[in-house]
């Protein structure tokens, strides 16, 4: 397997991680104050089917900060140019979290680029005690940096026994997270908050081939929000994980990958028959 490194045009650091399969390639975005290296455990089980592409998000890992006031449209952007940068057509393009949101609004302001959508423990209208929650968290990091939310969130993210068996697990993500830049930060964690408004009820409807995937323990991204983004979407299937919370991805990567593999598959059997 190869994996390549470059800078797209507008100094976004991606990577394609290549095995010689011709399937569709697939984007993976990450989630807010991550990077690209969330998605290790994904790579190998991915590029069986075909190419992988990595990236940073602006004012994450390497890339470059954004290059004008944060929203899921400059996010978006970004991830199409760098489509455009590998030169790809389309793809599958898979989102985490806030990457799952950035998903949506690609599916949404360029569906030719989009065979096929995974949502994968990204948020939904919000109560209003869940809007005041995460919106006092961007406070405190406006206030304090990111290191002021990382230890919260690591409890929502992982459960406390994969917490307590793999430390060096947590240590590496409270690195990534506070890693990111206490001027930028926040106001791209605002996005994660005042994004959803524009993806409820989308418009155009999302018309492709979509998974949408949660945990029943991701209690910020919880079942009864992926349910009402499946609901949307006509072509949706809805997976709930059992006994995982945020970061299934990293804490089970089997099962996250078995459920994410077979969907991938099912999309590529689809155009199969579709162009017999």
């Amino acid at each position: 397997m190869s994996h390549k490194q470059s800078k797209a045009k507008d100094g976004t650091i991606c990577h394609i991680h290549d095995s010689g399969n011709e399937g569709v390639p697939v984007l993976l975005i990450h989630g807010l104050g991550l990077n690209q290296n969330m998605w290790a455990a994904q790579i190998d089980a991915l590029t069986a089917l075909g190419p992988v592409i990595t990236y940073d998000l602006y004012g994450h890992g390497d890339s470059p900060p954004p290059p004008a006031k944060p929203s899921l449209s400059l996010f978006a952007d970004q991830a199409l140019a760098v489509l455009d940068h590998f030169e790809c057509q389309s793809a599958i393009v898979a989102g985490f979290s806030l990457g799952g949101m950035i998903a949506r609004r690609i599916a949404m302001d360029a569906p030719q680029k989009v065979a096929a959508l995974a949502v994968l423990h990204s948020p939904h209208q919000r109560t209003t005690a869940e809007h005041d929650a995460i919106q006092k968290r961007v406070y405190q990091a406006e206030d304090h940096g990111p290191q002021a939310t990382v230890d919260a969130a690591i409890e929502r993210w992982f459960t406390e026994n994969f917490r307590a068996q793999k430390p060096e697990v947590i240590d590496q993500v409270k690195t990534w997270v506070k890693a990111n830049n206490r001027e930028i930060y926040p106001s791209i964690y605002q996005v994660l908050v005042d994004g959803v408004d524009e993806l409820i009820s989308p418009v155009p409807p999302i018309d492709v081939p979509t998974l949408v995937m949660t945990g029943d323990e991701d209690f910020g991204n919880h079942p009864a929000m992926s349910a009402a983004i499946a609901n949307e979407i006509e072509r949706a299937d809805l997976v709930v994980l059992s006994g995982l919370r945020h970061m299934a991805m990293m804490e089970a990567p089997d099962i996250f990958n078995r459920h994410l593999v077979r969907f991938i598959t099912s999309v590529a059997t689809d155009d199969d028959h579709a162009t017999r």
